[in-house]
């Protein structure tokens, strides 16, 4: 094990999470990580699958029986808890960074602890004022300037200063974490041809684009606002980075282009934090039917990001 491991975060217990942990384990694939979760089922998930068990476990045991696809409101602060000791790990430098495995963020809540999701609660716990989410898949990157808001909330969060503040966010990130020296950023507009001069929507031409223009006398390498169908097409050209304006108007891009093998990383944390782009697949658990692809990327990945300075 290295000087300074991975902690890798098992999850939601009655979903692929555990899971996923053994097989990659099995495989040998965390070799250089702690798991954060609960050891003997972690151990009764290897059985399960038919692995050999090789973690090496952060025992945080869970107060409710566990079986999978059966999943438990009273194992939410358990869970919240294991998050806590990661992130500290991270904030101390015992960790080089964390990757999480997928939550139920209905259950938590159902459990009377209003939680949105990894991201927030991390930024929240980590002091970070703003986070951004950026998902990876190979060479495209696509991040979000609004997250987990209904349709109906999106064009009031989006003022000119949260545009500002995201795209500082996302090109330091990829300055500091991904080691792009001058990144190019595409910048999607809101409405259908980024407002059609007005006649589909102000917020395009009134927002968006002043905060470029702004941006770009100041030394950004921005373009946009560029029409959601257009800023992910070739004839957008090349770049570093797409900033969508909603999750449901870069997320559908990103995840055709490489579902299963997609990351998502927090921009805008003191830590490196990296996670799967998929749920908690309650029907599938303890089926050995799970596919790794994308928590062994969002591991690769985590080890590949520079260590925060």
């Amino acid at each position: 094990m290295t000087a300074r491991p991975l902690v890798v975060t098992a999850g939601e217990p009655a979903g692929i999470g555990p899971d996923l942990c053994v097989l990659i384990g099995a495989q040998g694939g965390l070799q250089d990580a702690r798991v954060v979760g609960d050891d003997s089922l972690l151990r009764q998930r290897a059985t399960m699958l038919g692995v050999e068990f090789t973690l090496d476990v952060i025992d945080t045991p869970f107060p409710a029986l566990v079986e999978p696809g059966c999943p438990d409101p009273a194992n939410a602060a358990t869970l919240l808890a294991g998050l806590r000791v990661a992130a500290d790990g991270c904030l101390s430098g015992e960790f080089r960074g964390m990757v999480t495995a997928p939550l139920a963020k209905n259950l938590i809540n159902d459990s009377g602890v209003s939680f949105t999701g990894h991201t927030e609660f991390l930024a929240e716990h980590t002091g970070a004022e703003l986070p951004v989410m950026l998902l990876v898949a190979g060479d495209l990157r696509v991040a979000l300037a609004t997250t987990h808001l209904s349709l109906r909330q999106v064009p009031d969060a989006l003022t000119g200063e949260r545009i500002e503040n995201v795209l500082r966010v996302l090109d330091a990130g990829l300055r500091d974490r991904f080691g792009i020296a001058s990144p190019e950023i595409i910048v999607c507009g809101l409405n259908p041809h980024a407002g059609e001069g007005g006649h589909l929507g102000h917020e395009d031409a009134e927002i968006i684009a002043p905060v470029i223009t702004a941006l770009s006398a100041d030394g950004f390498c921005l373009r946009g606002p560029l029409p959601a169908d257009t800023a992910f097409t070739r004839a957008a050209g090349a770049a570093d980075a797409v900033l969508a304006m909603y999750h449901d108007q870069g997320l559908p891009v990103l995840k055709h282009a490489g579902f299963g093998n997609a990351v998502n990383v927090t921009l805008g944390l003191p830590i490196i934090r990296t996670s799967v782009d998929h749920g908690t697949a309650f029907d599938i658990a303890g089926t050995g039917k799970a596919d790794t692809g994308s928590l062994r990327a969002a591991i690769d990945l985590a080890r590949k990001l520079r260590f925060p300075s």
